[in-house]
């Protein structure tokens, strides 16, 4: 967020935070058709929700990482429901890029998926290995089932 933020301070205008996702993958995120601006930088040229590969703009995908106007409130509050009887926060971004300016970040570091079981498991563990209090106690309770943090497989495999 804080890489977003700088570009936000320097451009005024909603960032997305973005990142390429293998193609056979789209159908999980909001996607965006990108026109380059600068370096990890793109203007949103159209944005749309988990389209089927063969009919996304790109494998650029929406990851959860927002810095939105708030003008985006104001067209929420217009937006009719949409898929799954919802209001679409991409649906607004749509309406939002008619009138404003939005990038598309490609942030670096890593990501943790917690929309998916195993992606909130994963995050659930590196972060509590990492815990100041709890983490040698954590990877202690780990050992027990032979698990080491080297990559490699349990002992007893």
């Amino acid at each position: 967020m804080s890489q977003m933020a700088r570009h936000f301070n320097k451009y005024q205008c909603s960032i997305l935070g973005v990142e390429r996702v293998p193609e056979t993958e789209t159908d999980k995120y909001g996607i965006v058709r990108p026109l380059p601006f600068a370096n990890r930088l793109n203007n949103v040229e159209s944005i749309v929700e988990k389209p089927k590969p063969e009919n996304a703009p790109s494998n650029l995908a929406v990851v959860g990482r927002y810095i939105l106007t708030p003008r985006i409130f104001d067209l929420l509050a217009h937006i009719p429901r949409g898929a799954g009887n919802e209001i679409q926060l991409t649906d607004g971004i749509a309406a939002l890029l008619a009138e404003e300016q939005v990038l598309a970040y490609e942030f670096s570091g890593r990501r943790h998926d917690c929309g998916s079981k195993l992606g909130y498991l994963i995050a659930t563990v590196e972060y509590g290995l990492r815990h100041p209090e709890l983490g040698d106690q954590f990877r202690d309770y780990l050992h027990l089932f032979g698990c080491r943090f080297d990559g490699s497989a349990p002992a007893d495999g």
